[in-house]
């Protein structure tokens, strides 16, 4: 469901959440940003496998950034070497440890950068992004609600809606 530039889904799995990234991330492009915001254990890596697996990088190979802050992953030669950039900064908190871990690199590159918890890094992200916001729901179930942030996210999230309705008609 799309209305007032904000798209909604409902993820039944992990499965789901991972299909769902993978559709998401054929969207993306070099120097988007993606920006996940959710409580513990909501599905922000499964997200983020699928992103990954849409540029060729293996799901199993995507792991969780907790304890290291940022993961790198090259894609493949067919997705021309773009780097997936997947950072996690629950434990930062100050200026002084974004700048340390590397903020300004991550967000200058021509990689795709997805960010958890960006709440906080207040201040040094961009206006221009794509906010994804993602609640527990029944029974395991994920609602996934995207905000795009800037033109170039609310043309991407037109291109997603009309391809989240074509899977849905297709009963996938």
């Amino acid at each position: 469901m799309c209305a007032n530039d904000v798209l909604v889904c409902l993820s039944h799995s992990e499965a789901d959440t991972i299909a769902f990234g993978q559709r998401l991330g054929a969207l993306l492009q070099p120097g988007d940003l993606v920006l996940l915001q959710a409580p513990f254990g909501a599905g922000k890596t499964h997200l983020t496998k699928g992103i990954g697996a849409a540029w060729g990088i293996a799901p199993d190979d995507i792991t969780s950034p907790s304890f290291v802050l940022v993961n790198e992953y090259i894609t493949d030669p067919a997705h021309g070497h773009v780097t997936l950039y997947h950072a996690d900064l629950y434990r930062i908190e100050t200026a002084h440890e974004l700048a340390t871990m590397g903020i300004e690199t991550l967000l200058s590159d021509e990689g795709i950068c997805v960010i958890e918890w960006p709440e906080h890094a207040a201040g040094w992200l961009p206006a221009d992004h794509l906010l994804v916001k993602i609640a527990l729901a029944a029974a395991g179930e994920r609602l996934i609600r995207l905000e795009p942030h800037g033109l170039r996210y609310r043309q991407m999230l037109d291109q997603l809606n009309a391809l989240e309705m074509r899977t849905h008609a297709a009963g996938n």
